[in-house]
């Protein structure tokens, strides 16, 4: 299968490899159409439901539950089958998105986000494995911009269903348009994903329970950070966040059955390196779906559906560039990761520059440039970690991509939430505290751009 030469996107259309191709990108299209139809949709359920100084929770929620599911993810796959383990993810996923549409408080939005969590990671995890399995290492950069691409469709859906619903006043129906899709492609995985030739089924492993606590109370005391008054007790969480992890990690390097490659986040291995690009990249992308559509609607106007459009174009530019630069080849790989972080830092300064006082077309162009930072060097990030892997953690490495992006995300909607709400975001909902944190959130997340960028230093010689 390695002897495979890319001859361009023609190489990912042998009849062979479609029917599952399609199955991963509707599961892609289902997760990145609610990521951008709630971005769309929650101001409308603050106003119905309270909690303004909760913005950031049913993120977090979601991802801190995505990120049990997704390092268990491996484990589930070589115990019950890449196919049960992947359906039901998707049928978990469509549970939670029922429960959120029958919230009667922002508690219980949060509750569904975790359901819903549990699902989108086992899905989101599962998808990079069987890309692995499947295709030839030549075709994984091309594969995995295709699989980024799809949020070009998200675009068009995400903010409609949830712009158009919340304009009707019934945000409630956006869920129950997930609910129908989430049936369906429930039933075409079942159909499509057969079980692996090469893939065995192993008695079931003992539940990694500490690993996953620890992960999960990291993610808990950063987002319990972004609510406390006091500066001590915001320090004194972010901090138990940082040493929760750094166990974690060291826990697992010394187990029999990782959740994580042996060697993530060194700074002496390509996978470590290239697990390092996946956090930070993350966590700089995460504040623009989160904050800017409410920034969009309280200080410029907008309604809904104009904001979820606008900030779609962070996702189309990711899009645009993951498939304009999935063919490169050689150095310029190594050039298009360096200057990455580079495009997302200066996308990220014009936000906040703009955001405050301007509604004009070099705003919308300034949130584009965003996506298309991370997009020119997303594909290579992912082939690099799971390229890099040491023998016998190839499919945890696979598996570790959405995981650590998930972590990213979480980790920079938390944080996002403590400089949204330390700018006068929780005390005041439009004016002169709205107008501040639509600066300093964009501005704050230069400092992991940076990070980002020196990582790069480091891998691309």
């Amino acid at each position: 299968m390695d002897m495979v030469v890319d001859q361009g996107w023609r190489s990912l259309m042998r009849p062979q490899w479609v029917p599952t191709l399609a199955v991963l990108l509707c599961g892609v299209l289902l997760q990145s159409m609610n990521v951008l139809m709630l971005s769309t949709v929650l101001p409308t359920i603050v106003g119905e439901l309270g909690g303004v100084s909760m913005m950031s929770w049913p993120t977090t929620s979601y991802l801190a539950s995505s990120i049990t599911a997704a390092t268990c993810a491996a484990m589930l796959a070589a115990t019950f089958s890449v196919r049960a383990t992947y359906c039901s993810g998707v049928a978990i996923f469509g549970m939670g998105a029922f429960l959120c549409s029958l919230a009667p408080t922002m508690g219980w939005i949060v509750a569904g986000r975790v359901v819903q969590g549990f699902g989108g990671g086992l899905e989101a995890a599962v998808a990079y494995v069987v890309v692995r399995r499947t295709l030839p290492e030549p075709l994984w950069p091309r594969a995995i911009a295709l699989v980024s691409g799809m949020w070009s469709v998200s675009v068009l859906m995400g903010p409609l269903v949830g712009g158009v619903f919340a304009r009707w006043g019934d945000w409630r129906g956006a869920f129950i348009a997930v609910v129908l899709i989430a049936v369906l492609l429930t039933g075409g995985a079942f159909v499509v994903l057969r079980p692996m030739a090469q893939a065995r089924k192993m008695p079931a492993p003992r539940v990694p329970g500490m690993r996953v606590a620890l992960i999960c109370l990291a993610i808990a005391c950063i987002s319990a950070a972004s609510t406390v008054a006091t500066p001590l007790a915001k320090a004194g969480l972010i901090a138990l966040a940082v040493v929760s992890l750094a166990v974690m990690l060291r826990v697992n390097r010394d187990a029999a059955t990782p959740l994580l490659p042996r060697d993530s986040f060194s700074l002496h291995t390509p996978t470590g390196i290239g697990l390092w690009l996946v956090l930070l990249l993350c966590i700089t992308f995460s504040p623009m779906q989160l904050y800017v559509p409410i920034f969009l609607q309280q200080l410029h106007g907008l309604d809904p559906l104009e904001a979820g459009y606008a900030v779609a174009a962070a996702s189309m530019g990711w899009t645009i560039a993951s498939l304009a630069t999935a063919g490169v080849v050689g150095m310029w790989r190594n050039r298009l990761m360096l200057a990455g972080p580079l495009v997302m830092a200066a996308g990220l300064m014009g936000v906040a520059l703009l955001m405050p006082a301007s509604h004009s077309v070099a705003l919308y162009f300034a949130i584009a440039v965003v996506g298309i930072g991370i997009g020119q060097c997303w594909a290579f990030v992912a082939h690099q970690v799971m390229s890099g892997a040491r023998a016998g953690d190839e499919t945890v490495a696979a598996s570790s991509v959405p995981t650590v992006q998930q972590m990213g995300v979480a980790l920079g909607a938390a944080l996002a939430g403590i400089v949204a709400n330390a700018s006068g975001l929780a005390n005041e909902a439009a004016g002169g505290g709205m107008a501040q944190a639509a600066f300093w959130v964009p501005a704050s997340f230069v400092v992991p751009a940076v990070l980002a960028c020196l990582a790069k230093l480091r891998l691309c010689p």
